[in-house]
């Protein structure tokens, strides 16, 4: 069908069904957080399509000469002539005609995506549908409920000139400062000026823009970022931001004198001197870092008394990256400013569980929840019908400690598919080399040897045949080598009446029944 007029037809008729799923979506309440979030993502999937097709839409419109050109066509001087028109309406007529599905079988089935909710399986016990939401988010976040920043706080405390180090929950509150303030105010000039500053804050800012992407799908982040970066080139540029400037930049500006080096970030009094270290390893590999890191080269050849006002960039700019990034996290603090209370409310309650109550706490989140039954119109609810949560688990992957399967890369990595199979254990299967290594001083292999009637020692270790540790033992009694059996008799084990004997007079005693 080439009707540029049916085409613009059909779009604004796609938008409009889009528009319905989207009022269908929001309309329904959601009372839990999971039940909210996916909600969400359904909408801004919705407006992302919509987007397009508005798009798609206005470059049709642009398109002038194929419209004019079609108008003119089934147009005619003569009212009375609609031969043409009639003509591409018959097409169209028959195309709808062959083709029923007006929007086409994709749309269709993308419309059912958006409003169907996902039903369980019934009769397959090893398939589970995975909630993609889910797999957005690590264990910490908890279904974007909290924030993951221990990594950060890692690269926080390894920042140089740092000062003293702060703890989890301090570093938590250092970000909720930045509610009347900038973030990391409180680090010292030093610390802000360094390059390691500037890879922290930038991986800060990194992770909080996928949190709110991921947590917050309908909130234009990118709009607002884009809004607080032009705030901050025109304060920077009317440089109503401070505390950015190198000291001995500024003060080699203000005296005039001397020859600053902004790559060595190094001042040199004489021009002999600033000439000789140019072709120095230490310079040229200063040169090429700042050429990587996206700042204005330096200019060693210019005039020496002019290097600062002329050659080089100055004292704030080279700066600017880490002023720019500051400013758009301190933005971001702001918006997640509910959810790092909430994620500092959760790592105090974590800090006062015991170990026994923080295991109880993961099994009962890998548990599936009650399935929330509708009421009746007497305002009682109707049956609840709780149904085992199914895990699709096809590669039958060991589970993590999230309770679902364990990537499969860390199962070929320990080699948990590896099989050791060990006779003595009753033919028992180990998954796995460390299970196996483990297994030779656990209560099962050493019950097996036992009833061999051979000790459980270093010497057996990596014996898994009965015939072998058999074959063993007496090779090791020819040799002469009979302090390995020296244990049943060093053994001491004593009656209630607190006589003690070895272990191999005990057993023959309690045997007898004179014990």
């Amino acid at each position: 069908m080439d009707s540029v007029v049916e085409v613009k037809r059909q779009t604004h008729e796609e938008i409009e069904h889009l528009e319905r799923a989207l009022y269908t979506i929001l309309s329904k309440p959601q009372s839990t957080h999971e039940g909210r979030l996916q909600t969400e993502h359904k909408a801004s999937k919705i407006l992302d399509r919509i987007s397009s097709r508005v798009v798609t839409l206005s470059n049709l419109y642009q398109d002038e000469e194929s419209g004019k050109a079609e108008l003119e066509a089934i147009s005619s001087k003569d009212p009375g002539d609609l031969t043409e028109f009639y003509s591409r309406l018959g097409k169209i007529t028959e195309h709808y005609a062959k083709y029923s599905d007006s929007m086409g079988l994709g749309f269709e089935l993308e419309l059912a995506s958006f409003l169907d909710e996902p039903e369980p399986a019934e009769d397959d016990d090893d398939y589970e549908e995975e909630d993609p939401i889910a797999l957005l988010f690590s264990g910490e976040e908890q279904y974007g409920k909290y924030l993951d920043l221990y990594t950060n706080h890692t690269a926080y405390s390894n920042l140089k000139h740092l000062g003293k180090r702060l703890g989890y929950l301090q570093y938590l509150d250092v970000l909720l400062a930045a509610q009347s303030t900038t973030v990391h105010s409180e680090l010292p000039r030093e610390c802000r000026l360094h390059r390691d500053y500037e890879l922290y804050i930038k991986a800060l800012h990194t992770y909080l823009i996928s949190f709110t992407k991921r947590a917050q799908p309908l909130t234009d982040v990118e709009s607002q970022q884009k809004e607080a970066e032009e705030t901050f080139t025109k304060q920077w540029e009317a440089g109503e931001i401070e505390g950015w400037e190198d000291r001995r930049q500024e003060q080699a500006k203000e005296n005039g004198d001397g020859i600053w080096c902004a790559a060595c970030q190094k001042m040199y009094s004489k021009q002999t001197v600033y000439d000789a270290h140019l072709t120095s390893k230490k310079h040229i590999k200063a040169t090429q870092k700042q050429a990587s890191s996206d700042l204005p080269p330096a200019n060693p050849n210019g005039p020496p008394t002019q290097s600062i006002q002329n050659g080089q960039q100055s004292p704030k700019d080279k700066h600017r990256t880490a002023a720019l990034l500051t400013c758009l996290v301190t933005k971001l603090v702001i918006e997640l400013a509910p959810a790092l209370n909430e994620t500092k409310s959760n790592v105090e309650r974590r800090f006062s569980l015991t170990a026994r109550e923080r295991e109880q706490e993961l099994l009962e989140q890998s548990k599936p929840k009650p399935a929330q039954t509708p009421a009746t119109n007497n305002g009682e609810p109707a049956e609840e019908e709780e149904e085992e949560e199914r895990i699709y688990n096809p590669l039958k992957l060991p589970l993590g400690w999230d309770g679902k399967p364990i990537p499969y890369w860390l199962y070929k990595l320990h080699g948990l598919g590896v099989e050791y199979r060990c006779e003595i254990c009753s033919d028992h299967v180990y998954m796995g080399r460390k299970n196996f290594d483990r297994h030779f001083q656990e209560s099962r292999h050493a019950f097996g040897m036992r009833a061999l009637g051979l000790p459980n020692t270093k010497h057996f270790h990596e014996i898994t045949r009965i015939e072998d540790a058999l074959s063993l033992a007496e090779k090791l009694k020819r040799e002469g080598r009979n302090e390995i059996f020296e244990q049943e008799t060093m053994e001491e084990l004593e009656d209630e009446e607190g006589n003690v004997y070895n272990r191999k007079t005990y057993e023959d005693l309690k045997k007898q029944g004179l014990i």
